[in-house]
């Protein structure tokens, strides 16, 4: 994505504009401003912890000059770029063309939060801090569990980055969205049955098995749908894998269901 340097403040009263003024339009802010696109070297890194793959279906949210959604078409990927400048989608679209990439690229002018996300595989951004947290509930609540989000330059505070790096002083996040795994389980592994009672703050899993009328201590963590466990069943420190499968755990060495 491009970033509006001194668009900043004008893109924050839009924002308010917006959610002030029920029917406004985004038409209302002024969009001639000068761009500075992310180097080259960031897309790529972004779209490597991605691991952006042949045939994924790659969204990006304020696409700009279209260079980050132009680079995932030429990787394989179908890509769509939303911006809300008519000027940067005009610029995008020819980038397209140039690169020869438009059967598998489309630009659209739009507000980002109205746009359906929800079959990304890979959804990259570059925004405020601020639009990111606003982003994240739908996030989290539309995107499918093992979809990765990577953004440069700001973070989502206390939803923390499975993995961070920093590209010629720019810093650039990825999350994995989590599955759903809080709530009570019957499970067993290892030929033990026991209770699971999880508690989920984003990826991070807290809680306590309970084996025998006695309870334990339980930590973890989540990759999409992969869950690992780190538990005492009574025998000492168990590592507990499996795969969220609706309402049931399977794979690995734990089984489950939900209570």
């Amino acid at each position: 994505m491009s970033k509006p340097v001194s668009a900043i403040p004008r893109f924050v009263v839009g924002l308010a504009l917006l959610a002030a003024l029920a029917g406004g339009s985004y038409a209302q802010v002024r969009l001639d401003v000068p761009y500075v696109p992310t180097p080259q070297d960031v897309v790529e890194r972004m779209l490597d912890m991605a691991k952006l793959a042949k045939d994924d279906f790659h969204i990006d949210l304020g696409s700009g000059d279209g260079r980050i959604a132009i680079t995932a078409a030429k990787r394989g990927a179908r890509s769509i770029g939303i911006d809300l400048n008519p000027v940067r989608i005009a610029e995008a679209k020819e980038n397209a063309q140039k690169a020869g990439v438009t059967d598998r690229v489309t630009f659209i002018e739009g507000n980002l939060f109205e746009q359906d996300i929800s079959k990304a595989d890979v959804l990259t951004m570059y925004l405020l801090q601020g639009v990111n947290l606003q982003l994240r509930p739908k996030i989290l609540s539309t995107l499918r569990a093992g979809s990765r989000v990577v953004s440069h330059a700001f973070s989502m505070n206390d939803w923390e980055p499975d993995q961070h790096a920093n590209v010629t002083g720019r810093n650039v996040y990825l999350w994995i969205v989590p599955g759903k795994a809080e709530g009570a389980w019957q499970a067993e592994s290892g030929g033990r049955k026991f209770t699971l009672n999880l508690k989920q703050a984003f990826q991070k899993l807290s809680g306590t098995a309970t084996v025998d009328g006695k309870s334990a201590p339980v930590t973890g963590k989540l990759t999409g749908n992969t869950l690992e466990l780190s538990a005492d069943l009574g025998k000492g420190a168990t590592v507990l894998r499996g795969e969220i499968k609706g309402d049931a755990i399977d794979g690995g060495n734990l089984t489950a269901t939900r209570s």
